[in-house]
């Protein structure tokens, strides 16, 4: 995002004149509004924006300040993920511990792709012998490879914690970048925007969970290339940059990708709406560089798109049990959980669950970004941020407006919901793009607060810090909760397991591994992949049928189902021949060559009961109980 100006090069604003490239300059009012106005630091249209876009200039290069901002945030993250570093073999977040096991059996097949040039759009290493499409998965690949050498060296486990950790920091040293280089021109500003964009309370709330949602420093420079091509005097050329970006966006995270596209959409016609005469000079770059990025990402996304919509257990449309997640309206004025201020037992019915607190920013941030559009309202470009910020924020209302819990009325949501590419996205993680606006406008705040021409400007820092305080200080972010996990077996660490499992074999966890029970897909992950396992947690068509609706785990066990309840309840069960039968059924299936209960499960002694019900007497190696079942279910018998 950059100034309007006649001349090239990044763009700041002071008064009612700017600084191009160290020269002043008028900016261009018809295409940013209100020339004295703040928001005339930000382009709808840039003037080609940068060296990068006409020939000017290059922006200023990294500085000391700048490094030290970025040490700063990357501080910030490592005190936030803290709880994990201190022993990320043995330590997970203490609600939800299956997001975390999914992203390490990922990061697992990275390994494999790079090293053994593993298809890396489907495995069956999962969901043996269905498999799993890694493409309707967030299979996190633009991540996973790049962490490969860390992950081979010390662990996927290792590698989900430097992943949670250079996410927020990355996220928030790139936004800061971006905001210092062509929005704002005080350091201040961009480091509030920065870190608000890095550590709001949404990036707090999936850091436990998810490094590819909170994985957002490309999106800075993503929304920043469609505006340099309002007025780019090379749009084949920053049309093929935006491309890159996409594509390499694309393989983080698809849903933010597709939240991002449509933020730059929604904001541009929120500006053309009230400069209908900015269009004339920019719907030829724009034009010619949205077409260029779309052939260019199209070509190169064909493949993996038409996997993730055509090819092995595809889906269509997400889980029921997430399409409906929305926001609560009071979860806007709460601060989020992981936050000073926040509070778990506040927040348990505001949010779908504690891994998407997606809009609670708390009632002092509220207070101080609707005070900061009322104070910069004659500024287009607030305007236009403003609305896209509301949009968004009525989008995460999701299809049943609530409030405190208690459903209200439809939401707009119910209306968009069965469209294509938007029947897969969680309606409530829409509000991390209000996130991004609120930390924009506060940014825009501060920095005119800091140009202002006051006598007295000892009491304009004065409002500003206590407006900050105000804002800030209830969502300052704490230590990530942890809580201990089991770890993984010695029986397969040491490798004892390759004398029974076959490369067309399965081993089978106990229990076996599902949404609930994920330590399975943590013992494969551990070995990189070594062996393969049936069930586990991900995203699959219903049935197993490629093209029905998606739900977590695929076809249901029946045989794991048995046993979950054993898991759960403790209770010693015996089974009928019927049940009997159908387990062996499920294990030839599987083509199970040793099922594999730790020693010390929850709940083992009845667990291996009822497995011997089947499997017959097992045998003690290591820390773990097995059954050798090659006898029952080899496919050649």
């Amino acid at each position: 995002m950059e100034a309007a100006s006649a001349a090239p090069g990044p763009v700041r604003t002071s008064g009612s004149t700017a600084t191009v490239n160290g020269t002043a300059a008028t900016a261009d009012s018809t295409v940013t509004g209100d020339a004295a106005g703040t928001g005339s630091a930000v382009a709808t249209a840039p003037a080609a924006g940068s060296a990068a876009s006409d020939g000017g200039r290059p922006a200023r290069r990294l500085n000391r300040r700048d490094l030290l901002v970025f040490g700063a945030f990357l501080l910030g993250a490592i005190w936030v993920t803290s709880p994990i570093w201190m022993d990320p073999q043995g330590r997970v977040a203490s609600l939800y511990k299956s997001d975390p096991a999914q992203v390490q059996f990922f990061l697992a097949h990275s390994v494999r792709v790079v090293l053994h040039g593993e298809f890396p759009f489907y495995t069956d290493f999962l969901n043996y012998p269905d498999g799993v499409n890694l493409m309707a998965n967030t299979s996190i690949l633009a991540l996973g490879i790049p962490m490969v050498p860390v992950t081979l060296l010390f662990g996927p486990a290792v590698s989900f914690v430097v992943l949670v950790t250079l996410g927020l920091a990355g996220t928030a040293s790139a936004w800061y970048y971006m905001l210092s280089r062509h929005i704002v021109s005080t350091p201040a500003a961009a480091i509030v925007g920065g870190w608000l964009c890095g550590f709001s309370p949404a990036m707090l709330s999936h850091a436990s969970w998810h490094p590819n949602i909170i994985s957002q420093f490309l999106l800075p420079f993503i929304v920043w290339r469609v505006l340099v091509l309002t007025r780019s005097r090379r749009p084949i050329r920053d049309g093929l940059i935006l491309a890159a970006l996409v594509v390499y966006q694309m393989f983080i995270n698809e849903e933010i990708l597709l939240f991002t596209a449509m933020a730059c959409g929604i904001f541009l016609l929120a500006v053309l709406a009230q400069r209908p005469g900015a269009w004339s000079a920019a719907w030829r770059p724009l034009g010619i560089g949205v077409a260029t990025c779309a052939v260019v990402a199209g070509a190169l996304l064909a493949y993996p798109l038409y996997i993730q919509f055509a090819g092995p257990m595809a889906y269509h449309g997400l889980s029921d049990a997430v399409r409906d997640y929305g926001n609560d309206l009071m979860g806007f004025f709460n601060p989020g959980s992981p936050t000073i201020g926040g509070s778990r037992r506040s927040n348990v019915e505001l949010a779908p669950n504690y891994s998407e607190e997606n809009a609670f920013f708390g009632w002092g941030l509220l207070l101080v970004a609707v005070g900061a559009v009322l104070w910069m309202r004659r500024d287009l470009i607030v305007r236009a941020l403003a609305f896209t910020g509301v949009f968004y924020a009525v989008l995460s209302l999701g299809e049943v407006v609530s409030y405190w819990g208690r459903d209200l009325f439809p939401g707009p949501w119910e209306l968009l919901v069965r469209l294509p590419l938007l029947n897969a996205v969680v309606p409530t993680r829409f509000g991390m793009i209000t996130s991004v606006v609120i930390a924009i406008v506060v940014a825009l705040a501060v920095d005119r607060a800091a140009r202002l021409r006051q006598p007295d400007r000892s009491t304009v820092r004065a409002v500003t810090a206590f407006a900050l305080v105000v804002a800030l200080l209830p969502i300052a972010p704490m230590p990530l909760r942890m809580v201990s996990r089991p770890e993984v077996p010695d029986f397969i660490t040491s490798g004892a397991w390759q004398e029974y499992v076959a490369a067309d074999q399965a081993l089978v966890p106990i229990p076996v591994p599902s949404m609930g029970h994920t330590d399975g897909m943590r013992w494969a992950a551990s070995t990189n992949l070594g062996f393969r396992i049936p069930g586990g947690y991900f995203l699959a068509p219903r049935n197993a049928n490629s093209g029905d609706p998606g739900r977590f785990g695929g076809r249901r066990s029946g045989f794991g189902a048995m046993l979950d309840e054993v898991a759960a309840t403790g209770r010693s069960v015996t089974y009928d021949d019927r049940e009997r039968r159908r387990g062996l059924d499920e294990l030839r299936h599987w083509n199970a060559a040793i099922l594999v209960l730790p020693v010390d499960q929850g709940n083992a002694e009845p667990l291996r009961l009822a497995v011997e019900q089947f499997a017959g007497p097992a045998q003690r190696v290591q820390d773990v109980w097995i059954w050798d079942v090659r006898a029952l279910t080899s496919r050649q018998g």
